[in-house]
């Protein structure tokens, strides 16, 4: 049987000033989602389309609660999470297949 695959992630917007945490089966799809606009709400009110961080879990439960608990983080222990895995900030957008390789295939 073929494992699930959920993945938190965070995304900011072009000049890194605002963080937005979310969950999905799809990375590569919400991303796109993100970008093109499709989501209401604060991420495109705030144009956050730019993936800075990701994390994978085999069980939805598991991705819901590790949301949860990002979400009650203040910025500054964000930030720290975000540097330790994505050091430069650098937008991981271009990323994805590879990352999705790895986790769904």
């Amino acid at each position: 049987m073929k494992p699930h695959n959920y993945f938190v992630y965070i995304i900011t917007n072009y000049n890194k000033k605002v963080l937005y945490t979310g969950v999905t089966n799809s990375l590569s799809r919400r991303i796109i989602e993100h970008s093109n606009g499709m989501i209401e709400g604060f991420s495109k009110r705030y144009k956050c389309k730019y993936l800075i961080y990701y994390q994978h879990f085999p069980d939805i439960n598991l991705a819901i609660s590790r949301e949860k608990q990002i979400k009650t983080w203040i910025r500054k222990k964000k930030e720290e999470m975000i540097s330790a895995f994505n050091p430069e900030w650098k937008f991981l957008n271009d990323s994805i297949p590879s990352i999705e390789k790895v986790y769904c295939d």
